[in-house]
């Protein structure tokens, strides 16, 4: 067999591969002019080879995004080094739809992309290939497990009944938020609050009656509290709400809200009206505060003041009670 015979063979037998392997390859010239156009991009984007190739890119896809693809592309004909790009930074380049099997809920495919210079004999990059990988099993099985990582996270940070902080997490935000103060002194505020004579409702109506009233007040107090304000169950029927750049006159007004929006509800369990209230202490953090756990003590005495005084209002802390 002839030298020129074993070089056809070779480039027949290369030409099949680019053809049959299971990844996207499109080489284009200093043009963007398509070069090669394997069976993959014919398969996923419905044109076949004839129709792209001596075709700029940008024409057959207007939807690619042209500069952030010319930037990349134009990068590896200038340093001559190879360029990529991942579905987490771009879920994908190319506008193909997804078609595999165990991951068909996904309407399009992931994508990583490899831009590899071509040099001719003289070393000079006449040409870039593209090399497009489907990646939409691996992506969204990562994706679904962050997910359930992030559920889980927020299960193990969630007091069940009322979709509040639990206490263990919530003294961690009211930890940090004492530690911002340290740093920059902005206002910030501590409410503590319980419902008044909850022992004697849930003696009186029972248990599940009870649960009722802390989710409503759980349900009351995230209709009431910023986006920023956080808010845990501490415990039992009592509450913390870490108001966040709110001086004590202000978080009195929040909890004059809350208080009277909670003295409304008036719920009815088992036929049974059971009206409640709750009683709120305030406290404010300054310089003469320590820690946050005396900034917790200082809030508790407020609320102490509120039940000593009648129950059902708010009290805020001064530092010439003892």
């Amino acid at each position: 067999m002839s030298q020129h015979q074993n070089e056809m063979n070779e480039f027949h037998w290369m030409l099949d591969m680019i053809q049959t392997i299971d990844v996207g390859l499109v080489v284009l010239d200093k043009d963007y002019q398509v070069q090669v156009w394997n069976n993959f991009m014919e398969t996923h984007s419905g044109l076949r080879p004839d129709q792209a190739q001596g075709k700029k890119l940008f024409s057959l896809f207007p939807q690619l995004p042209e500069d952030w693809l010319r930037h990349k592309i134009d990068s590896v004909f200038f340093l001559k080094n190879r360029a990529f790009t991942t579905w987490e930074q771009r879920p994908h380049v190319f506008p193909f739809k997804n078609y595999r099997p165990i991951t068909g809920t996904v309407d399009f495919m992931y994508q990583n992309i490899t831009i590899i210079p071509l040099t001719s004999l003289t070393g000079i990059v006449t040409h870039i290939s593209l090399i497009i990988y489907d990646v939409t099993d691996s992506a969204v099985n990562k994706l679904e497990a962050q997910k359930v990582n992030e559920e889980l996270k927020i299960l193990s940070r969630t007091d069940k009944l009322t979709q509040l902080y639990n206490r263990g997490y919530w003294q961690d935000r009211l930890d940090q938020e004492f530690n911002r103060f340290v740093r920059n002194t902005a206002p910030s505020s501590l409410v503590m609050f319980d419902i008044d004579h909850f022992k004697k409702v849930n003696d009186t109506y029972g248990h599940p009656a009870g649960d009722k009233i802390i989710t409503l007040v759980g349900d009351t107090l995230r209709k009431v509290m910023r986006k920023t304000d956080i808010a845990g169950r501490y415990g039992g029927e009592e509450f913390g709400v870490i108001l966040t750049d709110t001086d004590s006159e202000h978080a009195k007004i929040f909890c004059e809200r809350l208080r009277t929006a909670i003295e409304a509800l008036k719920p009815i369990v088992g036929g049974v009206e059971i009206p409640f209230t709750v009683s709120l202490g305030v406290a404010e953090l300054d310089d003469q505060t320590a820690s946050a756990k005396d900034w917790l003590a200082n809030t508790d005495q407020a609320l102490y003041q509120s039940k000593h005084k009648g129950r059902n209002q708010t009290s805020l802390f001064s530092h010439k009670i003892n």
